[in-house]
């Protein structure tokens, strides 16, 4: 099963809104099959604003983090297609752009899961169910997509 992370999983990776959500999210990524996750390529310019602004690290620890994030995870790229698609999606179903762009990327990529505390948790379309690892009873679906946890 392929899956597609949001910013937000790999902001609180980095530390961002602190050490609780950095631990699971960390957790998260361990488990989670380099050859069956990918990143949105929207994905990266999000996750660098919120390092470089509200993080407050500098463009540099910003820019190396993104690569770190790439050599860990395919990134995809975003489309005339997927954007497109996107004006669609969010128009039709009240979204933002910067969200419509990620899930019609993931969708565009083959994804059956997009990772995300941001998109309503069970969200469906395009072939993509959305979850978010933080609620209380994770999916079936992102357990499923997970490997064991480490010892």
């Amino acid at each position: 099963m392929k899956a597609a992370l949001d910013t937000n999983i790999l902001a609180y990776a980095e530390g961002v809104n602190g050490g609780e959500r950095q631990a699971q999210a960390l957790d998260l990524v361990a488990r989670l099959s380099p050859d069956a996750c990918v990143i949105p390529a929207q994905v990266f310019g999000e996750l660098f604003n919120i390092l470089a602004r509200k993080a407050r690290r500098g463009k540099g620890e910003a820019r190396d983090a993104l690569l770190s994030w790439r050599n860990a995870f395919a990134a995809v790229e975003t489309t005339p297609t997927a954007l497109f698609i996107a004006a669609d999606l969010a128009s039709d179903h009240d979204l933002g752009i910067w969200d419509a762009i990620i899930l019609a990327t993931a969708s565009a990529a083959g994804c059956s899961l997009l990772i995300s505390e941001d998109f309503q948790d069970g969200l469906c379309w395009g072939g993509v169910t959305v979850v978010n690892p933080f609620t209380s009873r994770p999916s079936p679906l992102l357990m499923a997509a997970l490997g064991p946890r480490a010892e």
